[in-house]
């Protein structure tokens, strides 16, 4: 599933929902996909084929320096936003910019909305929280399920799919404090877009589901809307 695909389907969806009179909820998931359900995101063109693999392999040849210094001469912007040692965002501005686009352009942050929204943040992933979930995976067998998934053809994406290959390919406790990790660093990762995007509040997820689905009806209720109106 592509940015720009999903947006489509999720602005067709929250429209329809809206259209008949009722509330579109939506939920989740990483910082990029929730803006692009909810705002008219301008999304860079497609690159060409081969074009990432292509900038990958010259930024391992130029080294860091180098090809950051390619990135400064091609779109200085995007440049002084990208630290050279960040091999992803070189390499995804690189591809940009032969595209004609900009990372410098990326509007990820801003507050704007197609309609009237409610954003709250639920944040509860402590550390003690983290560990007990991957326990309960475990004893659901996760193991197994992701031992079957990477003996199947994946794609670049599929494969980076949080725990898949740490449960898949290392012994079971390793692979527990690996995942236990990963997690807590996607924790950190979505209190600090979720700062950006400037809830209007934050609940504290660490109470029964049903305190925390009062609150949010009390919310919706009391009108409170980011600019958009």
């Amino acid at each position: 599933m592509s940015v720009g695909r999903f947006q489509r389907l999720a602005h067709a969806a929250i429209d329809e929902i809206v259209a008949g009179g009722r509330i579109a909820v939506v939920v989740g998931g990483t910082g990029l996909y929730l803006r692009a359900a909810l705002a008219p995101l301008a999304l860079p063109p497609p690159p060409e084929a081969g074009a990432r693999e292509r900038w990958a392999a010259t930024y391992d040849r130029l080294g860091p320096a180098a090809a950051h210094a390619l990135l400064a001469a091609r779109d200085p912007a995007a440049a002084a936003r990208v630290h050279p040692n960040d091999r992803r965002r070189v390499v995804r501005a690189l591809e940009l910019a032969e595209a004609g686009a900009s990372l410098a352009g990326d509007r990820l942050w801003t507050r704007e909305v197609r309609r009237p929204t409610l954003l709250v943040g639920i944040d509860g992933g402590t550390d003690e929280r983290i560990r007990a979930r991957v326990r309960r995976q475990v004893e659901a067998g996760v193991v197994e399920e992701a031992r079957r998934a990477w003996a199947r053809p994946l794609s670049p994406t599929a494969r980076q799919v949080l725990g898949l290959e740490e449960f898949a390919t290392l012994p079971l406790e390793e692979a527990v404090e690996a995942v236990v990790a990963a997690t807590r660093k996607l924790a950190r990762a979505q209190r600090k877009w979720l700062r950006r995007l400037a809830p209007a509040t934050t609940l504290d997820a660490t109470r029964p589901p049903e305190e925390i689905a009062d609150e949010l009806v009390a919310l919706a209720g009391a009108g409170q809307r980011l600019p958009g109106r």
